[in-house]
């Protein structure tokens, strides 16, 4: 019997949105759900503790940078990641593929696989499908990618077919190493920003999907509408009975409408990464705490939020903080922002409930836009 499952809770009559129950070895994830990114077997500045504090089910780690630093088989050593970063929840560990793309001045892909050079001392390595997957199993992540390439959303069409035709290659192969029982690759859908090539893409991808899918390939640069687009292509077309994971999408306006179009799970650096450059994400919009304008505000970053952060501060406080490089500050509204994804993933639950998921994303948005625009 398998260890990993997944049903439907309730979907929105008005939008397809679902509720689900996805059964991993270390844990059941309720989502739709958000997963803090933790690149080095850490989120960035914070504990496991206040991790799982915040609400997080599930976080991740990625190949790319672990197989650099400390090396897999040091991890493997230890007992696998769980043990090694002390988190008793499920883990996603990315396969390498986006650090290929993102780092494309130091790599050079053919279909066998990729030669790159480090980022931290430019040696020569070379990553395979078989490899990645290797790696993957070393580290012991619930939840293991398939290794893919991912192109720039200004990719031509000839391009984007010739990296959807490797990465279907590519799955085919990882796909061909055993994992033990405890492990369960996603495989991922590429194609660009062409309708036909997402459709061709998920059609070939999907016999490989045992119990998840992943969308990558998407806010590399594209203008959101065009994101969302393509996710209204998908949409009808995905499997109904497994969780779906749009890869590396984590700003609010972002998250509600992926999750409006049938989306399961998202990660994303993002709410770490502005929290520790003094952005804090609120139900109405961004706030920039650095500003001046919060300086003697001695209110919570955002009320109502039950978040560690303003339960015990206030936005003058969080300011100072900032202002003053304490680290404090960074690691506060990262708890806070990390926090908030869960907090509206629990409002679009229960909009999905009452079946008025579309309703609550355009009210959200609106005053979302609406407040960034005053931001600026």
């Amino acid at each position: 019997m398998s260890m990993f499952s997944y049903e439907i809770v309730k979907e929105c009559k008005q939008s397809g949105a679902r509720i689900g129950r996805f059964t991993t070895p270390h844990g059941v994830i309720e989502t739709p759900v958000f997963m803090p990114v933790g690149t080095m077997a850490t989120v960035k500045a914070l504990s496991p503790e206040e991790i799982k504090e915040t609400g997080s089910q599930i976080i991740l780690s990625n190949t790319y940078h672990l197989y650099l630093r400390p090396g897999h088989e040091i991890i493997k050593a230890a007992g696998g990641l769980h043990k090694f970063m002390n988190w008793d929840g499920p883990i996603l560990t990315d396969s390498g593929g986006f650090q290929v793309f993102s780092l494309s001045s130091l790599r050079k892909i053919t279909d066998d696989g990729v030669q790159f050079n480090s980022f931290l001392d430019g040696s020569k390595h070379y990553f395979t499908p078989e490899k990645s997957i290797e790696i993957q199993k070393a580290l012991g992540s619930d939840i293991v990618m398939a290794f893919d390439e991912c192109t720039a959303g200004d990719t031509t069409y000839k391009k984007a077919k010739e990296a959807l035709d490797r990465t279907v290659n590519w799955l085919d192969r990882c796909s061909k190493v055993e994992l033990p029982e405890n492990q369960i690759m996603f495989p991922i859908v590429q194609g660009n920003m062409y309708a036909d090539l997402r459709l061709e893409s998920l059609e070939r991808t999907v016999p490989y999907a045992k119990c998840g899918i992943a969308i990558g390939g998407l806010s590399v640069g594209e203008p959101k509408p065009v994101m969302y687009e393509m996710l209204d292509v998908l949409q009808p077309a995905l499997p109904k009975n497994m969780p779906r994971y749009l890869m590396g999408v984590g700003s609010a306006d972002c998250f509600v409408e992926g999750i409006a179009r049938g989306i399961d799970m998202m990660d994303c650096v993002l709410p770490t990464r502005i929290a520790r450059n003094g952005t804090a994400m609120t139900m109405h919009g961004d706030l920039t705490i650095r500003n001046a304008q919060y300086k003697d505000d001695f209110s919570p970053v955002e009320e109502g939020c039950d978040c560690y952060c303003c339960r015990n501060y206030s936005r003058a406080y969080v300011r100072h903080l900032i202002n003053t490089d304490e680290i404090l500050g960074g690691r506060l509204l990262s708890i806070h922002n990390i926090r908030f994804l869960h907090r509206l993933a629990a409002k679009i639950k229960e909009a999905i409930y009452a079946d008025r998921l579309l309703d609550f994303r355009d009210e959200f948005i609106a005053g979302y836009e609406f407040k960034n625009k005053q931001e600026k």
